[in-house]
C-alpha cells in the first residue's frame, strides 16, 4: 500500500475509525507537524475537534533523526541503555523545549487548549518508526486524565505496535510492513509542513 499524501492517509484512516464519527466527548490529538494533517483529515471526515500534543524528540548525537527519547514542556524520557552523555541530553532538552514554547504560542495564540479530561482521545501521527515520540505523547495525554486513548496511524512496524498496544485502549494501524525502513517510503508526497501550515489547519 502506498499513500498519495497525508490527506489521503488520514482519509483512509478515518474509515477505520468510523465508529467514532460525531461521537460526543471524543477529540483528535495530533503530533506536530506532519501528524496535524492526518488529524485534520480525521477531523473533517469524523467531524471531531482537533488539538495538538506538544512533544519533541531528543536526537542521537551522531544521527539527529534517530530518537533516543522525548520531551514535553515539563518532563522528558530517554533510553538510558544507549549511554548517551548527560550533557548532550540536557542541551537537547533545552533546545527542544524552547521550540515547544515557541510552537505553543504559534499554535494556540490566546486560545486555551481543548479539555482532555474525561474524553476519548484519538492520538495520531503520520506514522511511527521507533515509537518513542508516540509513547511520550501517550504519557502526556494520560496525565490529563482522558476516558480512554486510541492510537491511530497510517503506518508503523509490528513490534512497536505490540508495545503501544499495552499502553493504550486500542491501536489502529493501516499498514505494518516487514521489514520496516522509514515512514516516508510509504508516501508519494511526504513534503514537510511548516508551523504556519499547522496553525492554518488548526483554525480551519
Amino acid at each position: 500500500m502506498m499513500f498519495k499524501d497525508r490527506m489521503d492517509a488520514g482519509t483512509r484512516l478515518a474509515k477505520a475509525l468510523a465508529v467514532y464519527k460525531r461521537e460526543k466527548e471524543t477529540i483528535v490529538l495530533a503530533i506536530p507537524r506532519g501528524g496535524v494533517l492526518i488529524g485534520y483529515a480525521l477531523k473533517k471526515v469524523l467531524q471531531l475537534p482537533l488539538e495538538v500534543v506538544l512533544v519533541k524528540k531528543i536526537g542521537h548525537p551522531r544521527n539527529p533523526e534517530y530518537a533516543i527519547g522525548n520531551t514535553d514542556l515539563t518532563d522528558y524520557v530517554v533510553d538510558e541503555s544507549l549511554g548517551i552523555p548527560e550533557e548532550h541530553i540536557r542541551k537537547q532538552v533545552e533546545k527542544a523545549r524552547a521550540l515547544l514554547r515557541e510552537r505553543q504560542g504559534l499554535y494556540y495564540g490566546k486560545r486555551k487548549p481543548l479539555r482532555v479530561k474525561g474524553k476519548t482521545v484519538i492520538l495520531t501521527d503520520d506514522g511511527i518508526a521507533t515509537g518513542n515520540t508516540m509513547m511520550a505523547a501517550v504519557r502526556l495525554a494520560r496525565q490529563k486524565s482522558p476516558k480512554q486513548i486510541i492510537i491511530a496511524v497510517p503506518v508503523a512496524p509490528g513490534d512497536v505496535i505490540g508495545k503501544l498496544d499495552k499502553m493504550v485502549d486500542r491501536v489502529v494501524c493501516l499498514l505494518s510492513p516487514q521489514p520496516f525502513e522509514a515512514v516516508g517510503l510509504h508516501y508519494r508526497d511526504f513534503r514537510q509542513l511548516s508551523d504556519a501550515d499547522v496553525r492554518t489547519l488548526l483554525t480551519l
